[in-house]
């Protein structure tokens, strides 16, 4: 297991430079996010001695399990959680990740502001864009999401750096990418967390800073995680 995600990190990095150089732009301007939910710190480890050092999370919970050994035993580390974040969860989420990429809601933005403020340490935010406006998903909706940057910019003092999206499963993915970064570009926002193993390369096309890798890297989880 541990030599195959090793191989498996080199050929995603391979892709995402192939993918890079095609839509003529530097691979260094995308950063990947190997996400490790649902794998032990066990099956981590191997990912994180090929040299890779930022990772996804979806849970607090899980991350707050993980995590805090592992960045002792490994300098470096950067984590973002990309799963949806519970309001009552906002502190610990502040002391574990560096990054949150789905600020979707008016409570939730408020809770990060007082919390930001009463800590002082403000980790990088990106606002979750529900762009095929499904309803068992989180974000907001398109046709909402320039009102609610101005409310976190204005009303929350919040600093939005950039967008993030998850395509419906049965749609092509590349209407959604191209939908965000028009978003993006019209409220100043550069970063755009785009992309999963099935469609990273597209979304590198249009235009992805952040892509968020798992299963092409770790294998397959178990089917009883969403």
């Amino acid at each position: 297991m541990s030599a195959l995600a090793a191989e498996n990190l080199r050929e995603v990095r391979n892709q995402i430079e192939k993918a890079a150089k095609a839509a003529r732009r530097e691979a260094s301007s995308v950063r990947l996010i190997a996400i490790s939910k649902t794998f032990a710190a066990d099956e981590i480890v191997p990912v994180i001695e090929a040299g890779q050092r930022l990772f996804g999370e979806n849970r607090v919970q899980e991350a707050k399990a993980k995590w805090p050994a592992l960045r002792e035993r490994f300098k470096g580390i950067e984590l973002h959680l990309v799963g949806p974040l519970q309001s009552n969860k906002v502190k610990e989420a502040l002391s574990l990740f560096d990054a949150i990429h789905s600020v979707d809601r008016p409570k939730l933005a408020a809770e990060l502001a007082k919390e930001i403020q009463k800590e002082g340490r403000a980790p990088q935010l990106f606002v979750q864009v529900n762009t095929g406006a499904e309803p068992q998903k989180a974000g907001v909706l398109p046709e909402e999401t320039d009102a609610f940057i101005k409310e976190c910019r204005e009303s929350y003092s919040l600093e939005i750096a950039g967008l993030m999206c998850i395509p419906p499963v049965e749609e092509a993915p590349a209407p959604h990418f191209a939908l965000t970064k028009k978003i993006a570009e019209r409220n100043g926002l550069k970063l755009l967390s785009m992309g999963m193993s099935a469609d990273f390369e597209s979304a590198i096309n249009f235009g992805a800073t952040h892509v968020r890798v798992g299963s092409a890297i770790f294998g397959s989880r178990p089917k009883i995680e969403a």
